[in-house]
């Protein structure tokens, strides 16, 4: 095997179907406090793993942030609003959930929720802002915004 050589395992970061990002997740070891039940910041966690994987999947990596002339640094997390629902258990399967649903020139709103089976587990409404590397606010630059208001959710979506 070359270690070198480009793997493409397209579900790697999850997928979007109708502007949603569905990505899953197993619950490991780490992931659990000492009763095998998932540790209430591991779900923050699946939750920026699953956001990160939708920005990378539109094409907004946070690698080329930097590149961009006068665009920001940095994403930051401004608020969280979260609902712990269910327990979540070690060996779980989990889907990730993301929806962006308002954009601004200097933030986006996303919905996130995290599912066993039919079951809503975990949910969340995380308010992100661009920032430049001295974290003062930014504005996301125009071809960003055009990215993101594209892939904004309507309930229209989800027919």
């Amino acid at each position: 095997m070359n270690p070198d050589q480009d793997y493409h395992w397209p579900d790697l970061a999850g997928r979007i179907v109708n502007r949603e990002h569905v990505m899953p997740v197993r619950v490991y070891y780490e992931d659990t406090d000492h009763s095998g039940v998932v540790y209430h910041a591991s779900y923050i966690r699946f939750c920026e793993r699953g956001r990160s994987d939708f920005l990378r999947l539109i094409g907004v990596e946070h690698k080329d942030l930097r590149a961009t002339e006068g665009g920001p640094d940095a994403y930051a997390v401004k608020r969280i609003e979260a609902d712990f629902m269910h327990p979540a258990m070690i060996d779980d399967l989990l889907i990730v959930r993301t929806r962006l649903v308002e954009m601004r020139g200097a933030s986006f709103l996303a919905r996130q929720k995290i599912e066993r089976g039919e079951t809503t587990v975990f949910s969340m409404n995380v308010l992100v802002v661009p920032i430049s590397r001295e974290g003062r606010p930014r504005r996301f630059p125009k071809p960003v915004q055009d990215v993101f208001v594209s892939f904004l959710y309507r309930e229209e979506n989800s027919a």
